[in-house]
């Protein structure tokens, strides 16, 4: 089980560490590359977090999904 106080970041968060767009982002999470907590939403787009800890693994694997895909 996560920790309760783990951090959370907005998709916009990791586009920006990851130097890529929000609907890159917002792809790998759709196609399951990216791990994402779904939030309650209203508005058009559906609202994610990603833990600091899913965005430090992805950054320190070898295996970054390529943002063409």
């Amino acid at each position: 089980m996560a920790q309760l106080n783990e951090e959370l970041l907005t998709v916009h968060e990791v586009a920006q560490q990851l130097r890529v767009d929000d609907t890159t982002v917002r792809r790998w999470i759709k196609n399951g590359v990216l791990e994402a907590i779904a939030l309650p939403h209203r508005g058009l787009r559906q609202a994610y977090r990603i833990r600091k800890s899913t965005l430090d693994a992805l950054l320190t694997s070898a295996a970054l999904p390529a943002a063409a895909q």
